[in-house]
């Protein structure tokens, strides 16, 4: 099995930056790869970007260029550093992984941490 758990929500200004974090444990082979995911309230859960098991990357249109995935093996956590945040990127932030590559359903999901940015 395998457990997730996000830190470092909060409420920011337009234009400012936070840094999420996802504390993994649990097998590694089943969190090759591992994405972010958020959901504003009253709307679907959408896809922000994944990294593989060898550091490769890819990012939803909507934050390419502003926001940054990546992890550290060694220490078992997934980062996602948020730049020039928007009002619209407003939501519940949610850490997900899952075996192999990175296509398909993911199995395991953490709690979400909250990032709210007023304009």
């Amino acid at each position: 099995q395998v457990q997730l758990v996000e830190s470092g929500g909060g409420a920011v200004q337009t234009g400012g930056s936070l840094r999420l974090s996802c504390a993994a444990s649990g097998d590694a082979y089943r969190r090759d790869c591992m994405a972010w995911f958020r959901q504003a309230p009253g709307k679907a859960r959408e896809w922000v970007a994944s990294v593989g098991s060898a550091g490769g990357t890819t990012y939803a249109d909507s934050v390419k260029g502003r926001f940054t995935i990546s992890r550290d093996n060694a220490k078992n956590t997934l980062y996602l550093q948020m730049n020039s945040l928007k009002p619209e990127d407003t939501a519940m932030y949610y850490c997900a992984a899952r075996k192999t590559i990175c296509v398909g359903a993911y199995s395991y999901w953490g709690q979400g941490t909250q990032v709210t940015v007023s304009s």
